[in-house]
Protein backbone atom coordinates (compact mmCIF):
# COMPACT_ATOMS: atom_id res chain seq x y z
CA UNK A 1 0.00 0.00 0.00
CA UNK A 2 1.31 3.37 -0.82
CA UNK A 3 3.22 5.78 2.01
CA UNK A 4 -0.03 7.87 3.11
CA UNK A 5 3.28 10.54 3.99
CA UNK A 6 4.57 10.23 0.58
CA UNK A 7 2.61 12.46 -2.58
CA UNK A 8 1.68 9.97 -5.19
CA UNK A 9 3.33 9.96 -8.59
CA UNK A 10 0.92 11.43 -11.03
CA UNK A 11 0.52 8.06 -12.87
CA UNK A 12 -0.25 6.25 -9.58
CA UNK A 13 -3.05 9.13 -8.20
CA UNK A 14 -5.08 8.24 -11.79
CA UNK A 15 -4.71 4.49 -11.30
CA UNK A 16 -6.10 4.91 -7.55
CA UNK A 17 -8.63 7.56 -8.99
CA UNK A 18 -9.42 4.76 -11.54
CA UNK A 19 -9.66 2.16 -8.96
CA UNK A 20 -11.55 3.82 -6.73
CA UNK A 21 -14.57 5.36 -9.74
CA UNK A 22 -14.89 1.72 -10.54
CA UNK A 23 -15.14 0.45 -7.13
CA UNK A 24 -17.57 2.86 -6.38
CA UNK A 25 -19.59 2.23 -9.66
CA UNK A 26 -19.47 -1.35 -9.04
CA UNK A 27 -20.44 -1.39 -5.14
CA UNK A 28 -22.76 1.27 -5.35
CA UNK A 29 -25.08 -1.75 -7.47
CA UNK A 30 -23.31 -4.92 -6.02
CA UNK A 31 -22.90 -3.94 -2.46
CA UNK A 32 -19.97 -6.38 -1.28
CA UNK A 33 -20.77 -9.08 -3.95
CA UNK A 34 -18.08 -7.03 -6.23
CA UNK A 35 -14.97 -8.65 -6.35
CA UNK A 36 -11.60 -7.09 -6.58
CA UNK A 37 -11.35 -8.97 -10.08
CA UNK A 38 -14.30 -7.07 -11.34
CA UNK A 39 -12.49 -3.69 -9.65
CA UNK A 40 -9.28 -4.43 -11.53
CA UNK A 41 -10.89 -4.95 -15.43
CA UNK A 42 -13.58 -2.04 -14.64
CA UNK A 43 -10.44 0.19 -14.36
CA UNK A 44 -8.89 -1.35 -16.84
CA UNK A 45 -5.75 -2.33 -14.79
CA UNK A 46 -4.37 -5.96 -14.08
CA UNK A 47 -4.50 -7.12 -10.47
CA UNK A 48 -0.90 -6.65 -9.11
CA UNK A 49 -1.80 -2.43 -9.46
CA UNK A 50 -5.27 -3.03 -7.84
CA UNK A 51 -3.44 -4.72 -4.65
CA UNK A 52 -0.47 -2.13 -4.59
CA UNK A 53 -3.05 0.53 -3.72
CA UNK A 54 -5.09 -1.81 -1.69
CA UNK A 55 -4.18 -4.91 -0.44
CA UNK A 56 -7.57 -6.20 0.60
CA UNK A 57 -11.36 -5.44 -0.62
CA UNK A 58 -11.41 -4.17 3.22
CA UNK A 59 -8.88 -1.81 2.60
CA UNK A 60 -10.64 -0.46 -0.59
CA UNK A 61 -13.55 -0.11 1.16
CA UNK A 62 -12.17 1.53 3.90
CA UNK A 63 -10.91 4.01 1.71
CA UNK A 64 -14.18 4.62 -0.32
CA UNK A 65 -16.03 5.15 3.07
CA UNK A 66 -12.99 7.06 4.75
CA UNK A 67 -13.93 10.01 1.61
CA UNK A 68 -17.56 9.52 1.87
CA UNK A 69 -17.48 9.73 6.21
CA UNK A 70 -15.69 13.26 5.44
CA UNK A 71 -18.45 14.83 3.36
CA UNK A 72 -21.01 13.86 5.83
CA UNK A 73 -19.06 15.95 8.31
CA UNK A 74 -19.60 18.71 5.56
CA UNK A 75 -22.96 18.21 5.70
CA UNK A 76 -23.48 18.17 9.45
CA UNK A 77 -21.63 21.58 9.36
CA UNK A 78 -24.11 23.07 7.16
CA UNK A 79 -27.39 21.79 9.36
CA UNK A 80 -25.58 23.31 12.43
CA UNK A 81 -25.88 27.06 11.03
CA UNK A 82 -29.61 26.71 9.78
CA UNK A 83 -31.03 28.99 12.74
CA UNK A 84 -34.38 26.78 13.40
CA UNK A 85 -33.16 23.46 16.12
CA UNK A 86 -35.73 21.52 15.00
CA UNK A 87 -34.83 22.00 11.20
CA UNK A 88 -31.33 21.87 11.65
CA UNK A 89 -31.89 18.43 13.36
CA UNK A 90 -34.11 16.85 10.30
CA UNK A 91 -31.85 18.12 7.59
CA UNK A 92 -28.87 16.75 9.30
CA UNK A 93 -30.85 13.32 9.49
CA UNK A 94 -32.26 13.38 6.27
CA UNK A 95 -28.99 14.49 4.48
CA UNK A 96 -26.92 11.68 6.14
CA UNK A 97 -29.64 9.26 4.82
CA UNK A 98 -29.85 10.39 1.44
CA UNK A 99 -26.02 10.58 1.21
CA UNK A 100 -26.28 6.36 1.05
CA UNK A 101 -29.36 6.86 -1.57
CA UNK A 102 -28.63 4.76 -4.56
CA UNK A 103 -25.07 2.85 -3.03
CA UNK A 104 -25.55 -0.25 -1.93
CA UNK A 105 -21.77 -0.16 -0.29
CA UNK A 106 -22.25 2.87 1.40
CA UNK A 107 -25.29 1.87 2.91
CA UNK A 108 -23.94 -1.32 4.25
CA UNK A 109 -21.18 0.59 5.69
CA UNK A 110 -23.61 3.05 7.48
CA UNK A 111 -25.52 -0.06 9.01
CA UNK A 112 -22.52 -0.95 10.47
CA UNK A 113 -20.84 -3.31 7.80
CA UNK A 114 -17.60 -4.96 9.50
CA UNK A 115 -15.98 -4.88 5.96
CA UNK A 116 -15.09 -1.90 7.23
CA UNK A 117 -11.46 -0.99 8.75
CA UNK A 118 -13.25 1.57 11.04
CA UNK A 119 -9.96 2.93 13.06
CA UNK A 120 -8.95 4.24 9.86
CA UNK A 121 -12.06 7.03 9.60
CA UNK A 122 -12.38 7.10 13.66
CA UNK A 123 -11.57 11.17 13.51
CA UNK A 124 -13.98 11.64 11.05
CA UNK A 125 -17.15 9.83 12.57
CA UNK A 126 -16.12 11.51 15.60
CA UNK A 127 -16.29 15.19 14.13
CA UNK A 128 -20.12 14.03 12.53
CA UNK A 129 -21.15 12.35 15.82
CA UNK A 130 -19.82 16.04 17.74
CA UNK A 131 -21.75 18.27 15.56
CA UNK A 132 -24.92 15.91 15.66
CA UNK A 133 -24.30 15.96 19.50
CA UNK A 134 -24.72 19.57 19.24
CA UNK A 135 -27.77 19.62 16.65
CA UNK A 136 -29.14 17.53 18.53
CA UNK A 137 -28.64 19.11 22.14
CA UNK A 138 -29.87 22.40 20.74
CA UNK A 139 -33.37 20.97 19.54
CA UNK A 140 -33.55 19.16 22.99
CA UNK A 141 -33.12 22.76 24.51
CA UNK A 142 -35.71 24.29 22.28
CA UNK A 143 -38.23 21.73 22.90
CA UNK A 144 -38.42 20.82 19.60
CA UNK A 145 -37.36 17.10 19.85
CA UNK A 146 -38.20 14.21 22.84
CA UNK A 147 -35.58 15.23 25.62
CA UNK A 148 -33.76 12.21 25.91
CA UNK A 149 -33.00 12.11 22.50
CA UNK A 150 -29.11 10.68 22.04
CA UNK A 151 -26.50 10.35 19.09
CA UNK A 152 -27.17 6.88 19.63
CA UNK A 153 -30.46 7.36 18.63
CA UNK A 154 -29.23 9.25 16.07
CA UNK A 155 -27.60 6.53 14.43
CA UNK A 156 -30.45 3.90 15.46
CA UNK A 157 -33.21 6.33 13.45
CA UNK A 158 -30.51 6.59 10.37
CA UNK A 159 -29.85 2.89 10.37
CA UNK A 160 -33.76 1.79 9.89
CA UNK A 161 -34.32 4.22 7.45
CA UNK A 162 -30.95 2.66 5.36
CA UNK A 163 -31.93 -0.54 6.07
CA UNK A 164 -35.64 0.13 3.77
CA UNK A 165 -33.37 0.99 0.69
CA UNK A 166 -30.88 -1.38 1.53
CA UNK A 167 -33.30 -4.48 1.76
CA UNK A 168 -35.86 -3.57 -0.74
CA UNK A 169 -34.89 -4.80 -3.90
CA UNK A 170 -35.40 -3.05 -7.40
CA UNK A 171 -34.91 0.20 -5.35
CA UNK A 172 -38.45 1.42 -5.32
CA UNK A 173 -37.69 1.85 -1.35
CA UNK A 174 -40.00 4.32 0.68
CA UNK A 175 -37.53 5.49 2.68
CA UNK A 176 -38.52 8.83 2.42
CA UNK A 177 -41.82 7.35 4.15
CA UNK A 178 -40.09 5.68 6.83
CA UNK A 179 -37.92 8.92 7.38
CA UNK A 180 -40.89 11.18 7.90
CA UNK A 181 -42.45 8.75 10.08
CA UNK A 182 -39.57 7.82 12.32
CA UNK A 183 -39.31 12.26 12.77
CA UNK A 184 -43.22 12.26 13.73
CA UNK A 185 -42.50 9.39 16.39
CA UNK A 186 -39.32 12.50 17.78
CA UNK A 187 -40.53 15.75 17.45
CA UNK A 188 -42.52 17.41 20.22
CA UNK A 189 -43.67 19.65 18.26
CA UNK A 190 -45.04 20.04 14.68
CA UNK A 191 -42.29 21.85 12.19
CA UNK A 192 -42.67 25.02 10.90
Amino acid sequence: MPDPERPLRADARRNRERILASAGELFARRGHEAQMEEIAAAAGLGMGTLYRHFPSKRALLTAMVGSRVDGLADLARAAERIPDPGEAFETVLRDYVEAADGDAAFQLALMGSKDIDWQGVQREKAEFAEIVGRIIDRAVAAGRLRGDLTVADFYLLACGVISSMYFTRGGHSDWRRHLALSLEGIRTTAPR
